[in-house]
């Protein structure tokens, strides 16, 4: 039931060293389309990560720092201040991957989940993430488009899912009297179960399987075990 980066990642990774000229990594990131590449040492251990921002943010103070009058707007001035993403003159100077780069990269292991991945990428604003083994050395790169392939399963397989897994192998009592019916990820669950804490279990875990959009619980049960709990 949980999906790992492993199974959705990107082996094959253009990566550079960090003496990579600035005018390589552009046509990189255009030649293989992708918005970042990761910045790698000798033992192929990731030490930054060069995305397209960090090069059009060269582009963007380069005119500053070249004494030709520009000074960006406020707004992007606050936003450099706010996130930390380097220092602008050093960028605006840099001439490689190293003086461009943003570092620490944000890294995830194989056995991550794709929902941790998901929310890494969104606490750090991020699009693309460098997978790393134990040592710290690139293994392979997972993407947003990657992650969604996860999150846009065929309602066959969801079912499948939900009735071996959830209903079947995972669950200590018997199921067998609920129904699972899957319509664009909206996950159906109907008939009879013992009882209601048991509802309730199964709702909950049918929730967590990847690509289930929501779970609606039409099952009754025979024994209000939870009202016994509240001392009714």
């Amino acid at each position: 039931m949980r999906t790992t980066v492993n199974s959705v990642m990107t082996r094959d990774v253009a990566a550079v060293p960090p003496a990579a000229p600035v005018k390589d990594l552009t046509e990189l990131l255009v030649a293989r389309r992708v918005s970042a590449v990761p910045v790698v040492d000798t033992g192929r251990h990731v030490i930054g990560v060069v995305s397209e921002a960090d090069v059009l943010r060269k582009e963007e103070f380069r005119d500053q720092y070249y004494r030709e009058e520009y000074r960006p707007p406020l707004r992007t001035r606050l936003r450099h201040l706010v996130t930390g993403h380097g220092r602008p003159s050093r960028k605006a100077r840099g001439h490689t991957a190293g003086d461009v780069m943003t570092a620490p990269a944000v890294t995830v292991r194989p056995t991550t989940s794709v929902v941790r991945a998901a929310r890494l990428m969104d606490e750090h604003d991020v699009k693309r993430l460098p997978v790393v083994d134990d040592d710290g050395r690139l293994v392979g790169i997972v993407s947003r488009g990657d992650l969604l392939k996860v999150f846009s399963r065929p309602d066959a397989d969801i079912a499948a899912e939900v009735e071996n897994d959830v209903l079947g192998k995972y669950m200590l009592t018997s199921t067998g009297g609920v129904r699972v019916h899957v319509d664009h990820g909206v996950v159906h669950l109907r008939g009879a179960i013992g009882r209601r804490s048991e509802a309730r279990i199964v709702t909950r875990v049918t929730g967590r399987v990847n690509g289930v959009v929501d779970v609606v619980d039409e099952m009754t049960w025979t024994d209000d075990d939870e009202r016994e709990w509240r001392g009714a």
